[in-house]
């Protein structure tokens, strides 16, 4: 695999953004082109202007949705009209990848009105590699509205049995793609990673330490599922006891005045630190300034990505505490590089993280143990690696489309979503 074309159709990922998300795709980008491999971004959302390093990298906008005038009972349908302008946009992603060549391969970031890049490379010939980091679907529907609820299942259906492989950043989702008939063959998990040159050589914190005082750090955007006020309900229970800790929050989001409001409630403004969204570059400065990181998902349901924070605060040497839920057994080792309790649990997640707080040396020993592991196991030249040699594997192979092994419905989708 030589040339690749990079397709994000997604227009909740500004592609050159803050967001976790973008992180993932810039840094796909950057393993590629040391890797030796010429890739093409093609992207609904740039967000902003690209990394010096990235200057480089062809960037093909996606035209953005029409914005037509939908009426459904006499009322304006916004909703309607953006899910009808993203399904017509497979048409330019078809037009936008043949007006630029062929090429080797064509990778995808799932998003959930998008075909068009699968498909093409399906009708081309050349192997499509799509990349699931959520069953988008019940995603959608659970936090967000739908309209088009069949169009949208057939769309995802569709891209899922044009792409010659599979690409699911965790098990959970790696079994859901089964349940819905994706065949064990064409799929590959692939979790994410971090690039070690980030986190080399001396950094400075980018917050002052305060003497006799622990730093527990949150970084990630500030949603419902992230557990947030499960954190700050264990902050309020480790003062009780006094354990000497602060909480640092770097980022930002729709949940950030409610956990301000629950933060000033509980007595605890003074306690807690609010960095905001910092750009990707200020990251490593950001984790210096912990002694800890935590992930404190409240709902084992909703846990089925590859959480990107925590492979970047083991990156910094940070030890972990986390929920033990999805893909986080398998990454953070428990009592090995971090502590896991139980999802939604307060008074656990409060005593895993005062034990940390009270014993350095254990906060030492976890967070150096930590930074190894994923600097073996988990880098993104690893991933493009890997990603490369699947896609010369699949490029010589026949594959079994999903409307051969279908066999599951709806109900078995929610339930592993």
């Amino acid at each position: 695999m030589r040339r690749l074309a990079y397709v994000c159709a997604d227009d909740g990922v500004p592609v050159f953004g803050q967001k976790g998300c973008s992180v993932h795709v810039q840094e796909f980008l950057r393993a590629s082109r040391q890797a030796g491999i010429a890739v093409e971004l093609f992207a609904a959302r740039i967000g902003g202007t690209p990394p010096p390093d990235l200057a480089g990298v062809p960037v093909h906008r996606l035209t953005p949705p029409p914005v037509w005038r939908v009426e459904r009972g006499g009322i304006d349908d916004g909703v309607l009209a953006r899910e009808q302008g993203a399904i017509a946009r497979n048409q330019h992603v078809h037009a936008t990848l043949a007006a630029q060549g062929r090429f080797d391969a064509i990778y995808e970031r799932h998003a959930l009105w998008s075909c068009g890049a699968m498909e093409y490379a399906r009708a081309v010939g050349v192997v499509g590699l799509l990349e699931v980091n959520a069953p988008l679907l019940e995603e959608q529907q659970r936090h967000r509205v739908l309209r088009l609820r069949d169009e949208a299942d057939a769309i995802v259906r569709r891209a899922l049995d044009a792409a010659a492989v599979v690409l699911p950043v965790s098990d959970l989702i790696a079994s859901w793609l089964g349940t819905i008939g994706v065949p064990a063959s064409r799929i590959h998990v692939v979790p994410n990673a971090v690039r070690p040159e980030r986190f080399a050589g001396p950094i400075v914190p980018a917050l002052d330490a305060v003497p006799g005082v622990v730093t527990v750090g949150f970084l990630g955007t500030l949603k419902p599922w992230h557990g947030l006020h499960v954190l700050v309900e264990a902050l309020s229970l480790m003062r009780r006891q006094d354990v000497p800790c602060r909480l640092l929050v770097v980022g930002d989001g729709p949940e950030r005045a409610a956990l301000e409001r629950q933060a000033s409630a509980a007595g605890l403004a003074d306690a807690i630190v609010w960095a905001g969204s910092v750009a990707p570059a200020d990251v490593p400065a950001w984790l210096a300034a912990m002694d800890l990181g935590v992930a404190p998902y409240a709902d084992a349901e909703d846990c089925y990505f590859s959480p990107l924070k925590v492979f970047e605060y083991m990156a910094a040497g940070l030890p972990v505490v986390a929920s033990g839920v999805g893909q986080l057994p398998a990454i953070v080792g428990h009592d090995t590089t971090g502590l896991l309790c139980a999802p939604g649990d307060a008074a656990a997640l409060a005593d895993a993280l005062a034990r940390l707080c009270l014993d350095p040396d254990r906060r030492a020993r976890l967070g150096a143990a930590a930074r190894r592991h994923v600097l073996q196991h988990h880098t993104w030249a690893r991933v493009v690696q890997r990603v490369r040699l699947i896609a010369d594997e699949a490029a010589g192979g026949p594959r079994v489309p999903m409307s051969e092994t279908r066999d599951t419905g709806a109900q078995e989708v929610r339930r592993h979503a």
